[in-house]
């Protein structure tokens, strides 16, 4: 097995951003999947910085994974102005897509967790047209509340059981990072935050053009999909987003 690369990347608002490609993305959770180790990928957009922030709960959920990738534009860019000039923005449904490739390559199984049933049955009839030889180790969509002692051991039960090396995990921001770092060190596989892929694959829900994703427009398609919803999020995080750099370009200017 090859040796891992050290982390290297940058603080974005306070939350360290991994500076890396594609390649190294996937090679990095191929390796943990193929050792079957327990590791989390978060997806860090705006949203995510800002709460991280603001939020000392979410903050911890963040350093405690293994990767964090910049799942937004602004994220990437931050980062090209601090040295990594040729960073790419790694998005959720794309690596979603990108592992589901790679898992179907090597054999290695995965499974879904999160979203609701309807969704992950069209998502399943999906992926198998997609990826005919995907092995999918299992799914669950768990109910909309907190679940009980006995009803995460049972979610962590079947998870260890079905032998998948990667799950991917569709609860939202905060709650898919919390959910992976609480059960870091208890489910064996590579966790991966995918957000709302889950809708985007399944097709139950319309992501953005493709030009609208390559110039970070992509918050804008999904506020114009469910205004009533968004508006406030995107309101505050993006407003606090520029307001949280200019306050470090000035004081970086003073020194």
């Amino acid at each position: 097995m090859p040796l891992e690369r050290a982390r290297v990347g940058a603080r974005v608002l306070g939350s360290h951003i991994d500076a890396l490609g594609w390649k190294g993305c996937l090679e990095r959770i191929a390796l943990w999947a193929a050792r079957g180790e327990s590791r989390a990928v978060v997806q860090c957009n705006v949203h995510s910085v800002v709460t991280a922030r603001r939020d000392p709960g979410f903050a911890a959920a963040v350093r405690a994974a293994d990767l964090a990738v910049p799942d937004g534009w602004p994220v990437a860019w931050r980062l090209r102005s601090l040295g990594f000039a040729d960073q790419e923005r790694i998005g959720g449904p794309d690596l979603m897509w990108r592992c589901c490739a790679l898992a179907a390559r090597s054999g290695q199984p995965v499974y879904l967790y999160g979203s609701d049933a309807p969704t992950l049955e069209r998502l399943r009839a999906r992926l198998r047209e997609a990826f005919p030889r995907l092995r999918l180790a299992g799914w669950c969509a768990p109910p909309f509340r907190a679940l009980t002692a006995a009803e995460d051991a049972q979610v962590v039960e079947a998870i260890e059981h079905s032998g998948a090396r990667i799950v991917f995990v569709a609860l939202g921001c905060p709650k898919q990072e919390a959910w992976m770092a609480e059960h870091r060190g208890r489910i064996h596989a590579v966790m991966l935050g995918v957000g709302a892929a889950f809708g985007f694959h399944a097709g139950v829900a319309r992501r953005a053009p493709r030009w609208m994703r390559a110039h970070g427009l992509e918050w804008l398609h999904r506020l114009l999909a469910e205004p009533r919803r968004l508006w406030r999020r995107y309101l505050v995080t993006n407003t606090l987003f520029i307001a949280y750099l200019a306050g470090e370009w000035l004081r970086a200017g003073r020194q």
